[in-house]
């Protein structure tokens, strides 16, 4: 098979043997891989990772122990945990300390012809649900983690921070929960797409500050900028939701934190049944983030778009 792998430096077409399931894998075809925001940061040195970078897909199954699965369309959550530890049986395996992480930590990802991953971690599509919508079942789900871990009461005043594919998808995710919602971001296109569904949206430099005014912040830049702007916005006892990582250290005094009694929650994966149910019911259709669909041998081409301002989803087709 081909896939696509990182060095450590650089991105380059490989050619592998067929991947061998392990016990209680499955053999996936690719049908898309979606290049994320972490894909690029894989580029920049976040992890460490070397390896088949990409970690959104969707695919058919080739090979499994539960024949109910062959030649179904999957999607895949990318913790892979040990199963036995504390965590993992309290129910918290994507924070299992020896786990694996599809196409970011010690397991090879979707960009490539073929993957594997445990039977446990994939998800059947419905038929109702196209396979380019299944892309965005894993961000989708990043999205809808945050109403697993913060209860948005009527009153609050909620800011998302970030006009990029996770921002746009948090947003269509908290409009179901709160009105008392805003958007603010560098690209007028982009938040366009959210003024279209009745979300209230500012380009960043027509946003004018004022400190401490809202109850909860989701930081979704990307940028170190991002995390300091959520600081100076979110209310005493208010929230800050943190789904950016950055590579490299960052300095910060956090006294402000203890003196203004700022929770910071750390959100990342997601469910997927949650995810699976809004593209289902219709109620969330990302097809409109969709820049543009590259056939695999256009790799680069769709990287280099990938990293431009303008763009929000790339994808390839396999």
């Amino acid at each position: 098979m081909l896939g696509l792998y990182f060095d450590g430096k650089e991105l380059s077409v490989v050619e592998r043997a067929l991947p061998k399931p392990a016990k209680g894998e499955a053999l996936i075809k690719t049908i898309y891989a979606g290049i994320c925001n972490t894909d690029i940061e894989i580029l920049k040195g976040y992890m460490g990772f070397k390896g088949i970078i990409g970690h959104e897909f969707v695919g058919k199954v080739q090979e499994a122990n539960d024949l109910n699965l062959i030649g179904k369309h999957v999607v895949g959550e990318i913790n892979i945990a040990c199963g036995k530890c504390e965590f993992c049986m309290q129910g918290l395996g994507k924070h299992c300390p020896d786990r694996s992480v599809f196409g970011i930590q010690d397991k090879d990802g979707a960009i490539a012809e073929y993957l594997t991953l445990p039977i446990q971690n994939l998800h059947v599509i419905p038929t109702d649900i196209s396979d380019l919508q299944a892309v965005f079942v894993e961000p989708l789900a990043a999205a809808c983690e945050i109403i697993e871990q913060i209860q948005i009461l009527p009153e609050y005043n909620v800011l998302v921070i970030g006009d990029g594919k996770l921002g746009l998808l948090i947003a269509r995710v908290l409009i179901l929960y709160t009105k008392n919602l805003q958007v603010i971001g560098k690209h007028e296109r982009k938040l366009d797409l959210l003024k279209n569904q009745g979300i209230s949206t500012m380009l960043l430099h027509d946003f004018k500050e004022d400190r401490h005014s809202f109850h909860i912040v989701i930081e979704a830049t990307g940028s170190w900028k991002g995390w300091e702007m959520a600081r100076r916005l979110v209310r005493p006892r208010g929230f800050i939701v943190l789904k950016s990582t950055y590579v490299g250290n960052k300095l910060f005094n956090p006294a402000s934190l203890v003196i203004d009694e700022v929770t910071v929650v750390g959100s990342r994966c997601g469910p997927f049944k949650t995810a699976l149910y809004l593209l289902h019911k219709n109620t969330i259709n990302p097809l409109d983030m969709i820049t543009k669909v590259f056939p695999f041998k256009q790799w680069n081409n769709a990287f280099q778009l990938a990293q431009e301002s303008e763009s929000l989803k790339v994808i390839l087709e396999f």
